[in-house]
């Protein structure tokens, strides 16, 4: 069944995950699952069974009172609990592979330690998951990275949506200053400017046409940048309230990591962004 995942550990960081994932799973008319991990506090050859006990008693409140908050945030909503025992990595990934999205929060890029949930669950998840940062604004600005890739398309379809479900603006960035960004490999276009911008202009609006049909109430424009993709996204992040990136886009990387502008994107971006694989259906 379809659903909306969130790890919640009660600290401020789960807490703005846990109102971000009720109000998309409210949208989206699916239930929440609320997903908390435990862990022993002994090795397996040293159990104390009483001690294991009420660890586990106090990972059951910290998850009641997550499912509580969900609750209060949205009386109507199908909420599920699920404790895990085990680190909240894998405890999302066990609960992810039929999600619409995970929700994980994070503090800011710099407090957000290297082997943190936040940056380890998008590069293995295989559904979309939204690294929370910052609360939703009223009047929200989606910006959606694009290459001309099909992970760029993953994440415009990801982001057109978002976009259409809370009412949000939407403009699709694409910096095209690298080699990788040339129409059919074309190094010669870096040359001259205004045949760059063209020929990828055209990819771009070639990009986002269909998007525009398929959600004509959506406020959208499109912003072609002669930067790398790493340094115009993360200049749009600054005002945006969602950033929205395909896992890997035209690069060439191994399958289990992430593209070099998403894994910079999760590691230095201000704000909310969420990290969409090519095959979210």
């Amino acid at each position: 069944m379809s659903h909306v995942v969130v790890g919640y550990d009660a600290t401020s960081a789960s807490g703005r995950a846990l109102r971000w994932a009720v109000e998309e799973a409210r949208l989206r008319w699916v239930p929440l699952t609320v997903c908390h991990a435990w862990q022993r506090p002994y090795s397996i050859g040293s159990i104390d069974h009483e001690g294991v006990a009420l660890v586990r008693r106090m990972g059951e409140h910290v998850l009641d009172q997550g499912v509580a908050l969900a609750h209060e945030l949205a009386p109507g909503l199908q909420v599920r609990k699920r404790l895990e025992t085990g680190g909240p990595y894998e405890a999302l990934l066990n609960q992810g592979p039929d999600a619409e999205l995970i929700v994980v929060g994070s503090h800011p890029p710099e407090e957000t330690p290297v082997g943190s949930t936040a940056l380890r669950v998008p590069a293995r998840a295989g559904r979309p998951v939204a690294v929370v940062r910052s609360a939703a604004s009223r009047d929200g600005l989606v910006v959606v990275g694009v290459d001309g890739s099909s992970g760029a398309d993953a994440a415009l379809a990801f982001g057109f949506e978002e976009a259409a479900l809370r009412g949000w603006r939407l403009r699709a960035v694409y910096g095209c200053w690298e080699p990788g960004a040339a129409p059919d490999g074309d190094l010669s276009l870096f040359g001259d400017e205004d045949k760059l911008r063209h020929a990828c202009g055209a990819v771009l609006e070639r990009a986002v046409a269909p998007w525009l049909v398929k959600y004509s109430a959506v406020q959208a424009t499109t912003s072609l940048v002669l930067r790398p993709p790493r340094e115009a996204l993360l200049e749009a992040a600054e005002g945006a309230t969602l950033t929205v990136v395909g896992a890997r886009g035209t690069g060439a990387v191994e399958p289990l990591t992430l593209g070099a502008t998403s894994d910079a994107l999760l590691k230095h971006a201000p704000l909310t962004l969420t990290i969409v694989p090519q095959r979210v259906g």
